[in-house]
Formats: C-alpha cells, structure tokens, sequence
C-alpha cells in the first residue's frame, strides 16, 4: 500500500508550524530581470506556488532589480506573462526589489552605526587579493578600522555622486579569517551610475544581492526563502544581515533560507549569456525561439502549462543534484496531448495521388472520429474526391521487405475512406515520381471490406481540391548530442539540422481557421500547435511540439 511522501522543505514547514516559528507561510519567486525564464525557473517558481497553495499562505512575485546593468522592462514582461502562463497567480502580491531601495540604505547607515560596515577605496582586484582563498584566510582592508563619521560621511557622499564608478564600495564587516569565504567582509553596496528601469536616475549606488534579498524577504514578510544549492554558503550572511538590522534576532526565525537541489537537463542551453549571444548572433529568432527551452519558447512552441507541472512533479524536489532528459519533458507534453487535441490528417512531404475508378467531378463526406482515445471531442466531416495527397514514403515502386503501405499490386486503406490498390505511378524527366495511381473498392466505404478481407498498410491522406496549403517547422534538439553542449573553447556544439522548414504541406480544410496556440495531433507525424508570432489569420504556421515515439518510459511506483 503506497503512502503520501512528504519531501524534505514539506516536513521542515510542517515542523515550523508545529513549533509556532510562522502561523501563516509566504513564498515568493524572485527573478533577475536580466533575461528569459527557463525550464530550470519552471522548477522555482511552481515549488514555491505550491508550497503557500498547499498550506493557505501567500505567494509573491518580487523583481530582485538590484543590477541596472543588463536588466529591461522587456525581461519583466516576460517573466510576468511566463509566471501567469504557468499558472501561478501572486494577487496583488506584485513586488520589485527597487521598491525598498529607501529602506535598505537606512539599513546600511544602520550597519555603520553599529561599526558593522566601511566604506573602502580598495580596487574590485584588490579586493579578491585580500579576500584569500578556501585555503587561506583573508587579510584586513586597510580602511576596515575607518571612524563611524567618517563612513557616514563616504557612503553619503556615494550616494550622492561625488565618487566615480567602481572607486569606492560598502563592506559588511564581518570576519575576514572566516572558513566560508562569503563572511570575509563582503561588499554589499558599489557606485554606478546608471539609468534603472523602475527608479530611473534616483540613485547610483545600488546594494548587492546578498545585502538586498533578504532586507527584501523581511520586508515582505516571507517565512521561506527557497533557493538552490549554490546558495547553501550565503545562509550565513543571509541570517547576518537580519539579525545586524534587526529584522529578526537568530537563525531558526522566519525568513529562513532553504536550499534545494537545481533542475539540470542534459543537452539543452539554459545559460542565459549563451542564449544572449544565440539571438544576438541571429542564429535563433528570438528568446522564444521554439529549439530553446526558455519557457516562452516552450509555450510558443507548443507546450502547455499542464505538461510543465507534471514534468516538475516527475522530476521532484531534493537536496542531490541529478539530471533530467528532455525525454521526459516530451513524454509529459505527450501524455497531455493526446488525450485532449484532434487527430487530423495533414501530408509533410506530399505526393499526388489518383484514383483512377473514382468518378471525376465527384466528391463525398466522409464521417471521421476526432479522437478514439476520448469520445467526448466527438467526430467532423473531411472531404474525399478523386485526386489526394499521400506521404512522400509511403509510396515505394520497389518495396523493402516489411514494407505494408503503398506499392503497384498492394491493396491498402485509406485512413477512414476506402481500400486501394496501387496500379504503378508517373515520373517526371528526372525519374523522379510525381504521381501515383490506384483503384478503389466503392463497397469498402469508412476503410472496411464486406467480404471480409484484411490489408496490413493503413495510410492517411487529404483531399487535392479542399486541402490548404501551409508551413509546418519540425524541430530537433539545437545542440548537437553526440558531441555535448560545449566545445573545449567553450562555445556551443550546435547541431547544423535543428529546423527543417516544409512550405509545401496538405492539411485539411478544417484546419485553415486555426488560430494561435491551437493544438493538435497530425497523424503518424507527430504533434503541431499554431505559431503565435509567424502566422496570419487564414494562413496558420504550424511548429511541431514533439513527434509520436517516446524513448522515456515512466519508472514504476514504489509498493
């Protein structure tokens, strides 16, 4: 008998509440408006969602707009409408960093009165020297035994202008033997003259991110600061810069910081530098290109919300580092797909074919299911006529063995139309075919045979006088696998064949009038959803989400 397991931050909260550190959890999602959100964030932001879901509480969205130096309005955009897209809804909840610029540097002037920070002249390099290494324990900035008047009065004249870039920071005094490196007297305010996307030119010193975080969780109220791994040494002065501004007195209090383990996937680029430098070098068309695995490029592609939080949910949450494949990701888009979208027939790679015993001029309706897993979507009409467009492949003038689709002299069905059988097919003056023929069975109408026979080749098809022309894009991974993402200089394995762009594609008429983000399955060729950036009302383009076949198979459930 299974029983509910409960991950490691669930069994902490659970404690906390019992212990009365927090009566009410607060979560929040606190991004760099530096970039696009990937697959990786997806992870984050539904963990903490749905931790402040789950036990009533409240989840923020709060910008950490701390570096004005690679951050836009276009990153924040961005980031709202992946959030909202996931499914996590912050209310009013809507927070930015900037917001408490104020008040974080009252809490630095607070610091300095304490004799708990300096203002130092030391060079950013100089800086790195003195802090040593994990081996050595750092030495003393020279202006570390600065007056508290004196400080005062630097970081005001900071504040105000007086000092160039990079000239003069704001140190946490704080141990510079400490083991952990992040305690030896860290910067945490520096010059920079620079335009902000939200407080415009208030300000030109600005605070760091280990300084402001967790002024900006006090602030808000937030019991549980969730982040990944690579944070698990900044506890310490997270807890620091608390307890010295007197926003709480020891480390078991709320905020508390919690570490758990990145969502690393193999063979994709989640960097976002490396992404950057793909848009900027046009070698994709944007941060939503639908080969990234940003995720508005996995919403422009195809992928829904539903298939993201149960990927996640497959995937967990830990204290150990492990990889995921994308193989898993596409199993979750398929199991949510298929079930829920129309199973229409659409030619890739079109070849003509006549049937040569069909009346001309005539045409009929044919009855078709639009999904035999789920009933409920009901059936459509699809046009049938003389002249068809079949798969390039599934015509072969001299079949391989194993080979059931079409060939002169083999009897095949019609996907929910007829029985036909090949009779040879014409060539152009290349030798290449052009046409194909066959002859029907009128009695075998809806793709069954009254006398009972049986043909092994099923293959689907449009109508030549209905059918609309469109582009369809089938997409592969973007980096090259068998050689791995990076090369030994550091820059991407790229693979030569990540798109391949069909102009010339039959679907069915009923298709025409799909609009952006409809989905669909198109038989044997995988599944397809209307591209919102390229398509134009009438004239859909249709991006492949993932093909049929699924190498990922769902490990079993523990008993």
């Amino acid at each position: 008998m299974s029983t509910e397991s409960r991950n490691f931050i669930e069994q902490m909260i659970d404690k906390d509440l019992k212990d009365g550190v927090y009566d009410k959890v607060v979560t929040r999602f606190p991004p760099e408006p530096n970039g696009y959100l990937h697959i990786g964030h997806a992870k984050s932001i539904l963990l903490n969602y749905g931790l402040a879901k789950q036990y009533g509480g409240s989840f923020h969205m709060r910008f950490d707009d701390t570096n004005p130096t690679k951050e836009k309005t276009e990153f924040v955009d961005s980031i709202k409408a992946d959030i909202a897209w996931l499914g996590a809804d912050w209310g009013d909840d809507l927070y930015f960093a900037s917001d408490y610029f104020d008040r974080m540097y009252e809490d630095a002037v607070k610091l300095i009165n304490k004799g708990k920070a300096y203002v130092s002249d030391l060079s950013a390099e100089k800086i790195r020297e003195y802090r040593g290494t994990l081996t050595e324990p750092g030495k003393d900035d020279p202006n570390r035994e600065r007056s508290i008047e004196e400080n005062l009065k630097l970081f005001e004249d900071m504040k105000n202008g007086v000092y160039e870039d990079g000239s003069m920071v704001l140190r946490a005094k704080i141990d510079m033997v400490s083991p952990n490196i992040n305690m030896r007297d860290p910067v945490i305010y520096r010059v920079a003259h620079l335009t902000h996307h939200n407080t415009g030119d208030k300000w030109c010193i600005y605070p760091v991110y280990d300084f402001a975080h967790p002024i900006e969780d006090a602030i808000e109220g937030i019991t549980n600061s969730i982040c990944t791994l690579e944070f698990e040494d900044h506890r310490p002065l997270y807890d620091w810069v608390l307890i010295e501004t007197g926003y709480k007195d020891a480390p078991e209090k709320a905020p508390k910081q919690t570490e758990f383990a990145k969502m690393y996937l193999n063979n994709v680029v989640t960097g976002k530098r490396y992404i950057k430098k793909l848009v900027e070098d046009k070698i994709v068309d944007g941060w939503d290109d639908p080969r990234l695995v940003t995720i508005a490029a996995l919403r422009r592609r195809g992928y829904t919300p539903e298939s993201i939080r149960m990927f996640i949910e497959l995937s967990g949450v830990s204290k150990a580092n492990s990889t995921s494949d994308m193989a898993m990701l596409e199993y979750c888009i398929r199991e949510d797909l298929k079930v829920r979208v129309p199973r229409m027939m659409a030619v890739l790679d079109p070849i003509k074919l006549v049937i040569d015993n069909y009346p001309e001029g005539q045409s009929e309706m044919l009855e078709v299911p639009n999904n035999l897993e789920n009933e409920s979507l009901g059936t459509r009409q699809v046009s049938f006529g003389r002249e068809l467009y079949i798969e390039r492949d599934d015509f072969m003038e001299e079949p391989v063995k194993k080979y059931f689709r079409m060939f002169p002299g083999n009897e095949v069905r019609l996907m929910n139309a007829y029985f036909v059988t090949c009779t040879g097919c014409e060539k152009d003056a290349d030798g290449n075919i052009v046409t194909v023929h066959c002859t029907y069975d009128p009695e075998s109408r809806g793709g069954n045979s009254p006398d009972g026979r049986k043909v092994k080749g099923t293959i689907h098809w449009v109508d030549a006088a209905t059918a609309i022309k469109a582009k369809c894009r089938l997409y592969e991974n973007l980096i090259d696998e068998e050689k791995g993402v990076y090369n030994e200089d550091g820059s991407l394995n790229l693979n030569p064949n990540s798109i391949d762009i069909r102009n010339d594609c039959y679907l069915e008429q009923g298709l025409k009038d799909a609009v952006e983000y409809d989905r669909f399955q198109f038989v044997r060729n995988g599944f397809f959803s209307v591209d919102p950036k390229d398509s134009e009302p009438g004239k859909p383009v249709f991006n492949r989400v993932v093909s049929l076949k699924s190498s990922f198979v769902l490990p079993k459930k523990e008993e």
